[in-house]
């Protein structure tokens, strides 16, 4: 089956990056893969709020200038922590195919609208790797997150807020059957081949673990031993909470699963599993709608 060898991490700050970036170079050494380091510097117009005819020009001038600054201090202060990033880690800078099985980066800043391009970009990389919405879910960060997992037809992991120490050396999967579950377990499958420890985190009622079996036996097959445990739970937080105390438990440093998303951004900012797990978890996670 194909692999993972082409990474997107979106940066969109200095301060959010750092933990997307060092998930993507995890996740890019596990698989030998490059990582393309993505910044989408915003037009200085769409940072302007509309107030009408009446605002001054002078003043919308001096309001697009402050925007303009913002942008480029935002995308030197991401510039300079790739590059630190980068040498920290000896990594070699690539703009076109490595050898094989080697992780090598590239920084990438284009100027547009930031979830347009993502899910652009997002459609001819193998992986893409986002930061967690901030706490208070601002919308920026939701809408280039919806963008990257509804529209670039890519699966997307989620980087926690502080980096990870790893990424795929013990993966948990969220198994209830359905087809969003079956593309993050396609999705990630290079990550679960290469892990020392997998474990099926299956809903209880009959017909998940009965499916979870046929998984294990699928998993099988790709050289895959996983153990299953039955996980309990009716309702999103609830269950949200006993998919990461038993990642907690096994500890796993990823966990697979579909975003159970029905009506796109709405869906994502109200509620769900998928929301208490993106709320709280304190590892990648890696999502396939």
């Amino acid at each position: 089956m194909p692999g993972i060898k082409t990474i997107l991490a979106i940066a969109s700050s200095a301060e959010s990056g750092r933990a997307s970036i060092e998930t993507a170079f995890l996740a890019g050494a596990a698989l030998g893969a490059h990582v393309e380091v993505f910044h989408v510097r915003p037009d200085p117009a769409s940072a302007v709020p509309y107030v009408g005819e009446a605002m001054a020009g002078a003043l919308v001038e001096e309001m697009m200038a402050a925007a303009e600054r913002d942008a480029r201090n935002r995308a030197d202060a991401l510039k300079a922590l790739f590059d630190e990033m980068v040498e920290a880690r000896g990594l070699s800078l690539r703009s076109g195919p490595p050898p094989l099985d080697t992780l090598t980066a590239d920084w990438i800043a284009i100027d547009g609208n930031e979830p347009e391009e993502v899910a652009a970009r997002g459609r001819v990389s193998d992986l893409l790797v986002a930061g967690r919405p901030s706490p208070n879910r601002e919308l920026p960060s939701l809408i280039t997150l919806n963008a990257a997992l509804m529209e670039a037809g890519r699966a997307v992991l989620v980087a926690p807020p502080t980096a990870p120490a790893s990424v795929g050396t013990s993966v948990a999967i969220a198994w209830n059957g359905s087809p969003e579950a079956a593309r993050a377990v396609q999705a990630a499958m290079p990550l679960i081949e290469a892990a020392g420890a997998v474990t099926i985190l299956a809903a209880s009622d009959t017909d998940a673990l009965c499916g979870a079996d046929d998984l294990a036996r699928h998993l099988a097959w790709h050289g895959v031993t996983p153990r299953t445990i039955p996980i309990e739970g009716h309702h999103g937080e609830e269950v949200g909470k006993a998919l990461l105390g038993h990642c907690d438990d096994a500890g796993a440093d990823l966990l697979v699963m579909g975003a159970y998303t029905h009506s796109r951004l709405r869906q994502l900012i109200l509620g769900g599993v998928t929301r208490y797990v993106l709320d709280h978890a304190e590892l990648p996670v890696l999502l396939s709608h």
